[in-house]
């Protein structure tokens, strides 16, 4: 709970005040006292500064202006003389420090894409009394370049085998619903259609009949009725399909981004460009239930290096939650995860890294139409539509032997030919024809364990929260994922669904959960 996490000797109150410290600390932009209050200057005027406190008895109010009344004269003589005698006159004492991120925030989020948005829009919208809690949103790529959310396909199903997973897509009808008026994330719901050779027949029969005890509207298919509903497709080699009638499809994940941070950002939630470098924290010994000592860490600071500068700005904090996607392993690292002897909770890592997957955009002229499902084939290929011309997406995931260099994006079109356009051209026939026209490359954050999330608190870094590893399907699932981390934090325990399943202890245990439709 977020009561639990707030620094000893803090007052709970409203949150978010209180956070500051008597440390006598000087930090680019900001006065700290030593003697019980804090200081920052603001709004640098041309004729004047205003000096604020953090001393209780003067919590937010001006104590003191220069500049003003009879002073205006003299400060003004004063600085005519101090810029006579510098270089080109130019005397600016008081540096512009908006572009810094707060002195202290109660909840730090680590990434700024789609999953940490709604980690601080579910926080927001749950929060009693509105705006108790300030939360930062810390992403270090503004420009959303290698975001994980900018470069993905956008797809949304329910056909997983995992029911904590089909209960997390089917949440995500907030996809839509997250504004007022509603947000358009240019939703396709053309569905998906999984394609199972005889050996995958069994599984999916066994997938499809838990998908339908949690509530999805999902078919199977004979390769009949399959050729009668898509004539387009060859159906050798397929035994059975699934096919998703209601709510799955695509959906333009810019849109959501962008429409998603409008929104936290009219809740009250700040951002800040910049890359975390550095936690300070506090550490205390106990032992476990099985005798094994351990240290306990409480993070207070967090480091933010601001974009393309050396300088660094510490924002103190009660809680980090760590949404940065395929670097969440670093910043785990960053806060003592996994620093122990092997085999023991002190020493398991976060297996959360970087994978570079490859996406294509080719064009057919003779290609499937407008009522073309997102596509699955059984060798693992995948495509699906893109717009209205004839355009289409794809791609295949690489075997762990052919797993690309993730040290940049550059893409592999070699693998396209060897590895996609086969087995696409043998399923539709029509893409023996395709030309490619472009091609880009983005990154999993890779779950090395079991390729599924990661979900709530860390059992050591008491309060460092985990939303990560969902290994390419987190952008369905970050409605649902973003509430569950949100009530983690407020109440202690999921309430909506039970993601017991996806917490960090399992990596520790060596309890996997096993799903089956990982693409």
């Amino acid at each position: 709970m977020l009561r639990r996490a707030l620094q000893p000797g803090l007052s709970r109150g409203v949150l978010g005040r209180g956070l500051g410290t008597h440390r006598g600390r000087s930090t680019l932009g900001k006065v700290e006292g030593s003697g019980g209050y804090r200081g920052s200057w603001v709004a640098p005027v041309s004729s004047y500064v205003t000096f604020r406190t953090r001393d209780p008895t003067h919590d937010g109010k001006t104590v003191g202006r220069l500049g003003e009344g009879d002073q205006n004269g003299k400060v003004s003589e004063i600085k005519k003389k101090i810029q006579s005698v510098l270089p080109r006159g130019a005397w600016n004492p008081l540096r512009d420090t908006s572009y810094l991120p707060p002195e202290h925030s109660d909840v730090v989020i680590v990434g700024g894409g789609v999953i940490g948005l709604s980690v601080a829009y579910w926080l927001k919208r749950l929060e009693k009394p509105q705006g108790a809690i300030r939360v930062l949103v810390v992403e270090r790529d503004h420009m959303y370049s290698q975001a994980s959310t900018a470069l993905s396909v956008g797809g949304i199903r329910q056909q997983f085998s995992v029911p904590e997973n089909i209960q997390l897509s089917l949440f995500s009808e907030y996809l839509a619903v997250v504004d007022d008026p509603p947000l358009d994330i240019q939703f396709n719901p053309s569905g998906y259609l999984l394609l199972a050779s005889e050996k995958g027949a069994a599984v999916m029969e066994s997938n499809v009949k838990v998908q339908r005890q949690e509530g999805a509207k999902v078919c199977l298919m004979s390769p009949e009725q399959l050729r009668n509903k898509f004539p387009w497709i060859n159906t050798e080699g397929v035994a059975l399909a699934s096919y998703g009638m209601e709510h799955e499809g695509w959906f333009d994940p810019w849109c959501l981004l962008q429409g998603l941070r409008r929104k936290v950002q009219s809740m009250g939630v700040l951002f800040c460009h910049g890359e975390v470098t550095r936690f300070v924290s506090s550490s205390s010994h106990t032992e476990t239930t099985s005798g094994e000592e351990v240290t306990l860490r409480r993070i207070h600071e967090v480091h933010v290096k601001m974009d393309r500068s050396l300088e660094y700005q510490p924002v103190e904090c009660a809680l980090v939650i760590n949404a940065a996607g395929a670097w969440s392993g670093q910043i785990a690292e960053l806060a003592g995860v996994g620093k122990g002897p092997p085999g023991t909770l002190q020493g398991t890592q976060l297996p959360v890294e970087l994978r570079k997957r490859y996406v294509y955009l080719w064009h057919c002229p003779q290609g499937p139409g407008l009522e073309t499902p997102f596509v699955i084939d059984a060798s693992g290929a995948y495509f699906r539509r893109e717009g209205l011309g004839n355009n289409y997406l794809g791609g295949c995931s690489p075997t762990e032997e052919e797993e690309p260099d993730p040290g940049n994006l550059e893409v592999d079109h070699d693998f396209f030919q060897d590895k996609v356009w086969p087995p696409l051209a043998q399923r539709v026939p029509a893409f023996e024809t395709l030309k490619v026209r472009s091609a880009w490359a983005g990154y999993y954050d890779y779950n090395t364990f079991d390729q599924n999330g990661v979900v709530g608190p860390h059992p050591l870094v008491v309060n460092m929260y985990f939303a990560t590893g969902f290994s390419g399907h987190g952008l369905q699932q970050a409605p649902a994922v973003g509430r569950a981390v949100a009530e983690m934090v407020l109440d202690g325990h999921f309430r909506t669904i039970n993601l017991s399943p996806f917490l960090f202890n399992r990596f520790y245990l060596g309890e996997k959960v096993q799903e089956h439709n990982i693409i």
